[in-house]
């Protein structure tokens, strides 16, 4: 299939762009992930002043936190745009033009890196602002580990947006939810051990539990897990593959029925 770049760069343009006309947006972006890092890290403060037996806890607790924002905000990087289109009704002016859906997926990706990585540093000075951590106190063996994060938060994105493709705008909730979905049973906060043993088994199917496991494991030891890394790695391109498939699958049935009906 080929790809055109300049239509993915318009693509990824005009999300920009939609993106600094409205602030009102760009500050909820940066408002909740706020909100989070002050709510959970007070919390684990708190937990430390009480000597509770785990080391580290406040740096365990914010780094989950800001590697999970990557997660939450690649998946609505990838709906958004979606919704955008299917709310100002311009989804079929936009495929009318010689613009392909893999050029459309592509530039949605790209604008959802950089949105992502600006959330994810602001995320990282908050927490050293807040409470003289840094989340890359073990070096930079976190970065793979944010790109594999990436990757199953683009997944989460597209199945997201496959739904809503085809069902319409009545959807929009169900994509909203999706990643949240898998939060109980990723890891953030505390291991997979603690999990009954059939949510186990649902764990270490995804790659938030190798991920979230690896990042303790550097943040313990100051060691790079290969195993973690490559099997979450390896999943998260995994969904990702079956995610984008479905999307694809999904516009061409919805283009038939036509866009009007969304």
């Amino acid at each position: 299939m080929k790809i055109a770049l300049h239509r993915v760069v318009a693509v990824m343009l005009r999300y920009l762009f939609i993106e600094r006309r409205n602030y009102v947006r760009f500050i909820e972006s940066l408002f909740w992930p706020t909100m989070d890092i002050m709510l959970w890290g007070l919390a684990s403060v708190w937990m430390e002043k009480q000597h509770v037996r785990l080391p580290n806890v406040v740096l365990v607790m914010m780094t989950g936190l800001v590697l999970w924002s990557i997660v939450s905000r690649a998946q609505l990087e990838v709906v958004m745009p979606l919704l955008e289109e299917l709310w100002q009704r311009s989804l079929i002016t936009l495929f009318a033009t010689p613009l392909t859906c893999a050029e459309w997926i592509v530039g949605v990706m790209l604008n959802g890196l950089i949105k992502t990585a600006v959330v994810f540093a602001f995320g990282v000075v908050m927490v050293w602002l807040l409470y003289t951590l840094n989340v890359f106190s073990v070096g930079w063996m976190l970065l793979p580990f944010a790109l594999s994060l990436m990757l199953f938060g683009w997944a989460v994105g597209f199945l997201g947006a496959a739904i809503v493709i085809y069902v319409g705008q009545k959807a929009q909730n169900v994509a909203w939810m999706l990643s949240f979905v898998f939060a109980p049973v990723s890891g953030i906060f505390y291991p997979i051990s603690v999990l009954p043993s059939w949510a186990q088994k649902i764990a270490w199917g995804l790659p938030l539990a190798h991920i979230f496991e690896g990042m303790r494991t550097i943040l313990f030891t100051g060691t790079l897990p290969w195993g973690n890394l490559l099997v979450g790695f390896s999943l998260g391109a995994f969904y990702l593959f079956l995610a984008i498939s479905l999307f694809l699958f999904m516009f061409e049935r919805s283009r038939r029925y036509g866009f009007d009906r969304l």
